[in-house]
């Protein structure tokens, strides 16, 4: 047995199937040894970013880590993003990287790059491998680090170490996983009691730290007739068929999730990092409770903090505190979340025919069709718009993207780590047309693999979120530098092995969701959606309505000035918002 296949070895023993990743040099010889064993699948990507995002969709998903790997300097470089992204998200991935052979280490030899100083930033820990020796402890602290901090950890394995004998084999162990809970002292739990107890409207803001204590969440906010806030990432643990949710805050967020926050005295920070500090109140009461202690206070002032896992301590505040008689604060934001979700109804009905389309009926369509336990990989940008305002998570669906990172590209890679992981759950990508332009060339990689995910591009030859941003800013949109040159997805889909329908009609739009439910292949709905829909965020400020309005301005002087793309977008927008 040499280093390869010992590494190999320890990634079996912890329940590894998948490895994403481009071969080359340093890799071959860990190549060589998972061509000799049928548990781990190598999963060759056209693009070793791709095999990061998919490394980290399994991490996210999988109640494990992902594994992704690269050969040497050109290849880890690649790796980057997609494990930022991971990082950010919490996600455990063990990044193996090649490194050229010891002896040439620090001499600028070919491909050589300092992998330790390029990771520092993205890595919780890092095990450079110098001998056999060490290797097998090394690797395991990789693994323990990555699965109990939830974190990004990288392998080093330079090309002649990779070759050697194996050392240590009766060191290899199983990696110790920690089951542990935390909860905060007994005088802190009184005051955050003392606080509850003499406030009248309590508001709850839930984020991705509430995963696992769902129902104590929901339960305490019914004890205490508290509206449920949720950040994006918490979208698929409180869906909007739980009778205390009224919705999203901050920028893609909507009126009852923002009033809820911004107009209770106590609000309760539940595993959230909410990063966006205008939508978070400074003078109000907040307990914050979080498994991060460093995350108390972080984005706001804070009267409480607690340190504590979330289901252990949101247990013992429900048995303690005592249950509130009004519900007049959270009957009126439930009643504004009702009409809110009924207004967005009306706008995905199919029946709304503009061309070019309406986007957000094709994720209400989506929403409406999918499995109950579907997963959806949602894409940076406009998709992100769509899924949160016109999707329900419910039940056991999943989203997965890059809500921290805020990373373009994610989602088909993202769609394809998920699909691999659980072959028997539909897998939907909703990807804007400037990200999937990023990551198509692994299109061919899901037919290659005969996984059926979903995809829905939102064709609007537009990089449609940079336009919003543009003019928040106060400046008229750039439409060359926005403009995006597409060619027919569908026929692209063909092409590659798998299939896919252009719609352009709203008539045919319910029929290619069907058709994309039902196929076998990867398919792709090239939804051809205009690039003049509005979206606006549930407070909008001084800053923000003067920035929105310089930049209407500059557009219709440019269009008087001959400008046939300002004068177009002008009309577009006029036309999708009275339709």
């Amino acid at each position: 047995m040499n280093v390869s296949e010992q590494l190999l070895e320890i990634l079996q023993n912890e329940g590894v199937k998948h490895i994403f990743g481009v071969a080359g040099d340093a890799l071959n010889p860990l190549i060589d040894a998972i061509g000799k064993q049928d548990i781990i699948r190598w999963i060759g990507v056209h693009h070793e970013g791709n095999a990061s995002y998919a490394a980290f969709a399994q991490g996210e998903l999988n109640n494990n880590f992902g594994v992704c790997a690269s050969t040497v300097g050109p290849g880890a470089l690649h790796l980057i993003n997609g494990l930022y992204n991971a990082k950010k998200e919490r996600s455990p991935v063990i990044a193996i990287t090649g490194q050229i052979p010891i002896e040439h280490l620090g001499t600028n030899y070919h491909q050589e790059a300092d992998l330790k100083k390029i990771y520092d930033d993205v890595c919780e820990y890092q095990a450079v491998i110098r001998s056999p020796e060490e290797a097998p402890r090394v690797i395991l602290r990789a693994i323990r680090i990555a699965i109990n901090h939830q974190c990004v950890c990288r392998i080093e394995l330079p090309a002649d170490i990779a070759k050697m004998k194996a050392e240590n084999k009766d060191y290899v162990h199983n990696v110790f996983r920690s089951k542990s809970v935390t909860i905060p002292i007994k005088d802190d739990l009184d005051n955050a009691i003392k606080l509850i107890d003499n406030s009248l409207k309590i508001a709850i803001l839930a984020g991705a730290g509430c995963r696992d204590a769902r129902e104590e969440v929901i339960y305490l906010a019914t004890k205490l007739k508290a509206p449920i806030t949720h950040t994006l990432r918490a979208s698929d643990i409180f869906d909007h068929n739980i009778e205390n949710v009224v919705g999203l805050t901050g920028l893609i967020g909507n009126p009852s999730g923002y009033k809820a926050v911004m107009d209770c005295d106590l609000l309760l920070m539940l595993g959230t990092d909410f990063p966006y500090t205008d939508f978070l109140p400074y003078d109000t009461n907040t307990i914050q409770i979080d498994i991060r202690p460093e995350n108390v206070g972080n984005r706001s002032p804070v009267t409480l903090g607690l340190h504590g896992d979330i289901k252990t301590t949101i247990t013992s505040l429900y048995s303690l505190c005592a249950e509130k008689k009004d519900d007049s604060f959270l009957k009126s934001l439930t009643e504004k979340f009702s009409d809110w979700k009924a207004s967005n109804d009306k706008k995905a009905n199919p029946a709304r025919d503009m061309e070019p389309l309406h986007p957000h009926i094709f994720a209400k369509a989506a929403s409406d069709l999918a499995s109950n336990d579907a997963i959806f990989a949602i894409d940076t940008g406009t998709a992100a718009i769509w899924a949160s305002n016109f999707m329900n998570f419910h039940s056991g669906r999943r989203i997965i993207g890059s809500f921290n990172h805020g990373s373009m590209a994610v989602g088909l890679p993202a769609a394809i780590g998920a699909q691999l992981q659980f072959p028997d759950r539909e897998v939907w990508g909703l990807i804007g047309d400037g990200a999937f332009n990023m990551s198509l060339q692994d299109f061919s990689t899901a037919v290659k693999y005969e996984l059926p995910i979903k995809i829905i591009v939102f064709n609007n030859s537009q990089l449609g979120f940079v336009k919003i941003e543009m003019e928040e800013a106060g400046l008229a949109p750039n439409f060359e530098a926005l403009k995006v040159d597409n060619f027919n997805f569908a026929e692209y889909a063909k092409l590659c092995g798998g299939d896919g329908i252009k719609v352009e009609h709203a008539k045919d739009i319910l029929v290619a969701i069907q058709m994309a439910k039902n196929a076998k292949k990867p398919f792709i709905i090239d939804a051809v959606v205009t690039n003049a829909e509005l979206s606006l965020p549930p407070k909008i400020g001084f800053e923000e309505a003067k920035g929105f309005g310089i930049s209407k301005i500059k557009e219709i002087f440019r269009a008087f000035n001959g400008e046939k793309e300002q004068w177009e977008n002008i009309k577009q927008e006029i036309e999708a918002y009275f339709d």
